[in-house]
C-alpha cells in the first residue's frame, strides 16, 4: 500500500474530511496544511514535505509513524522500494531506537 493509500483510507476509516485533517496538521511555522496539499499526499503526487507532518499525520489518523516513514521513502537507499509488511516496518524502527539509546 502506498502513503496516499493508507493516508486516505485511515483519515476515511476515522470519518474525516480532507479539510478537517489538514487543519490538524501544521507545518513548521504553525500554519496548517492545505486540503489541496494533502489530496496531493492521498492521490501520492506529493510526499509530506518534513518529519514533522509525517508525526501529526500519524498520530492524527493513529498510526505508527514508523509506517508512514517508510512509505515516504526516508530510508538509506539500500531499504527504499522493498515491500515490507507494517509490522516488521514498526519492529526494525523500535529495534534501531533501541540500540541507539533512546
Amino acid at each position: 500500500m502506498s502513503l496516499g493509500e493508507t493516508v486516505s483510507d485511515n483519515r476515511k476509516k476515522l470519518g474525516l474530511t480532507q479539510k478537517h485533517l489538514a487543519q490538524r496538521i501544521q507545518k513548521e511555522d504553525g500554519a496548517p496544511i492545505t486540503a489541496q496539499y494533502l489530496n496531493d499526499i492521498e492521490h501520492d503526487r506529493r510526499s509530506p514535505s518534513s518529519p514533522v507532518i509525517i508525526e501529526q499525520l500519524a498520530k492524527a489518523l493513529q498510526l505508527e509513524p514508523e509506517v508512514l516513514y517508510f512509505q515516504a521513502g526516508t530510508l538509506p537507499s539500500d531499504l527504499k522500494n522493498r515491500s515490507v509488511p507494517s509490522e516488521r516496518v514498526v519492529a526494525a524502527f523500535q529495534a534501531f531506537r533501541k540500540q541507539l539509546g533512546g
